[in-house]
């Protein structure tokens, strides 16, 4: 009862200011209220993280230092909260509202320094201005070159992911928003490496990006060759070459050996 009390009356304080209107404080303040309700339980009310009963793993890890962008990437994609603790957050509905979103980015991103939400000249190609369509051609083309190199391991060279071990898995990257691939690049959510912009500048991020949406659309860049068979990737269709291919021809060599006529030497009287 308390606890319902406490969301009724803190939501109603807070109904008639969007987070635009808010102040820095204010926002701040009004995401602290949102993750004692909603995310203490596994991260701590201080967001120091919160160790399972094992003493080996987390229920939830600390959030110091890993920035609005993580946050936002979290709640927006619906990975967090999570329904039970497991191997991955799947993906899934959002549980938020924008401003609630932005008030518990706010929150986190107080707790220490960390990664920022991008901007969209950060992560959307048509969003800078001045490029022509040669320069956008070759920006994708240096994102293809990029793609191939970090990210078909794991997400498959046309980014349609696939399974990994120890029970996790690459997710898809088609359909997904823009902002969210570069914050999941910035940030590395799960078992994702960090790709701080050291390691790819935010022109390589908005590049790979640019490629991810280009191989997406089929009618700029169709499917060649056949049978795609769902861009399952070089090992998988070379296995399915193997099996299919080569094991058909060994299969029919058998069978014309099964129906040929054999000759029997006669014995000898």
């Amino acid at each position: 009862m308390a606890g319902g009390l406490f969301a009724a009356f803190s939501s109603s304080a807070t109904a008639d200011k969007s987070s635009d209107s808010l102040t820095q404080a204010e926002k701040i303040e009004a995401g602290r209220k949102l993750f004692l309700l909603s995310c203490a339980t596994c991260h701590g009310q201080n967001g120091e993280g919160v160790v399972a009963e094992d003493g080996k793993s987390n229920l939830g890890p600390s959030l110091a230092g890993v920035g609005a962008a993580a946050a936002h990437f979290q709640l927006e994609t619906g990975r967090m909260p999570m329904v039970q603790t497991g191997k991955q957050a799947p993906r899934k509905p959002v549980a938020f509202t924008q401003d609630e979103v932005d008030a518990l980015a706010a929150y986190v991103a107080s707790l220490a320094p960390g990664p920022s939400a991008p901007t969209a000249t950060e992560y959307d190609l048509n969003a800078v201005k001045g490029l022509s369509a040669d320069e956008q051609r070759e920006a994708i083309v240096r994102g293809g070159k990029l793609f191939l190199t970090n990210c078909t391991a794991c997400h498959n060279f046309e980014g349609s992911g696939g399974a990994m071990p120890w029970g996790r898995y690459a997710p898809p990257l088609k359909g997904v928003a823009k902002q969210h691939i570069y914050e999941a690049m910035l940030t590395g959510p799960q078992q994702m490496p960090v790709f701080s912009n050291a390691v790819l500048t935010p022109e390589d991020k908005r590049d790979i990006i640019a490629y991810i949406y280009s191989v997406n659309d089929r009618e700029q860049t169709p499917a060649y060759g056949g049978f795609g068979m769902k861009g399952l990737g070089p090992v998988a269709e070379g296995l399915i070459a193997w099996l299919v291919g080569i094991g058909g021809l060994v299969a029919f060599a058998y069978w014309i050996a099964a129906h040929t006529a054999r000759s029997h030497k006669k014995e000898d009287a």
